[in-house]
């Protein structure tokens, strides 16, 4: 939801509607006092705010959203009409993510819309699995042990990520090919032994913390 606090009417509906035809969602609010009565019903995405409004400045409504933890976060675009260097940078100052000088493009408008919202996106860290030299990176499926690359095959990688997952877990063969090659799976348990053997010899030195456990099957833990 992206909020237009803008007094003139017009401006307000165009741009509105160049945010709806770009697949935003969109309301909007002729007054201050009507934006605060909105944000607390729902906070939006980012809002567009003008500096001349009639019952309270841009400026002050930007002090404010800055300064509630609940708000602080909210990426703002402030507009002015003035188009002086003065209101650009006291806004900027005062925590603004951009700024519109007036009359803007509706095309512009979006595009400034959506640079804001890429930048201030949450970045998702990448899943990172690792036990001694051993490390897994889930977003882009590299296995490294002491920082050099490993290549599995698609099961083999299967395997070590069930492991990482579950450091110190003893696991049978029947639990291993139920979750590594189906619950469905009817072939031999043998094949988790041959796997096993070949991810161990990839792993080089590390290939031994992949343990056996007599009569039960493996489990990932420092040799004793």
């Amino acid at each position: 939801m992206i909020y237009c606090v803008e007094d003139d009417n017009s401006i307000r509906e165009l741009m509105l509607y160049a945010l709806r035809a770009s697949g935003f969602s969109a309301a909007g609010f002729e007054t201050a006092g009507a934006f605060w009565q909105g944000i607390r019903g729902e906070k939006p995405e980012l809002v567009l705010l003008d500096i001349m409004l009639p019952d309270e400045d841009g400026i002050s409504v930007l002090k404010k959203l800055r300064a509630s933890p609940a708000t602080a976060e909210i990426p703002v675009i402030m507009a002015t009409a003035k188009g002086t260097e003065f209101d650009k940078v006291i806004g900027l100052d005062q925590g603004a993510d951009d700024y519109l000088s007036k009359p803007f493009g509706m095309m512009e408008m979006v595009s400034r819309v959506k640079a804001v919202l890429r930048r201030s996106a949450p970045r998702t860290e990448a899943a990172l699995l690792q036990y001694r030299n051993i490390e897994m990176n889930e977003s882009s499926h590299r296995v490294s042990v002491s920082g050099v690359g490993v290549e599995l095959t698609v099961k083999e990688y299967a395997l070590l990520r069930l492991f990482l997952k579950n450091p110190g877990v003893a696991f049978t063969r029947e639990n291993l090919l139920s979750a590594v090659w189906e619950s469905d799976y009817q072939g031999e348990t043998r094949t988790v032994d041959v796997h096993i053997a070949s991810l161990r010899t990839k792993l080089k030195d590390a290939g031994e913390f992949i343990r056996t456990v007599r009569g039960v099957g493996y489990r990932l833990e420092d040799p004793t």
